[in-house]
């Protein structure tokens, strides 16, 4: 770019395996897959994990109808939906059923107990103005 001075970069080196630059993709494969499996098939003292401290379980609680209708009442019913399409609006509809109420409580609880937390409830839509 003519706008902007020439900077010196900074000197690279390649990465070198056996003493000799990895300057193809098959060489630098070798290096990598050498380096960092270099244990597969030694023998692995276990011992060390009779070493590990036990920590105590951690317990859950079970989610509280009360906290998650307190929760979603202070939810704006204009805010943008998630990827669900779901807004806040439809959310206080659907909780006002108890049988809906119930079996939206259970999901997280389930969860929570087969140790399994689906990728669809860590993704979100975050709307900045």
């Amino acid at each position: 770019m003519n706008w902007v001075k020439k900077r010196k970069l900074p000197a690279t080196e390649a990465i070198k395996y056996n003493d000799t630059p990895c300057l193809t993709p098959e060489s630098l494969w070798l290096a990598l897959h050498n380096f960092f499996n270099t244990a597969l098939h030694r023998q692995v003292n276990t011992s060390v994990l009779n070493e590990v401290e036990c920590k105590p379980r951690q317990t859950w609680s079970p989610f509280s109808r009360f906290k998650f209708i307190s929760a979603i009442s202070k939810c704006v019913d204009s805010s943008t939906p998630g990827p669900d399409k779901m807004t806040w609006r439809h959310w206080k509809l659907i909780i006002k059923n108890d049988e809906c109420l119930s079996r939206i409580i259970n999901i997280p609880d389930a969860c929570i107990n087969l140790g399994y937390w689906p990728k669809y409830f860590k993704v979100s839509t975050t709307v900045t103005n």
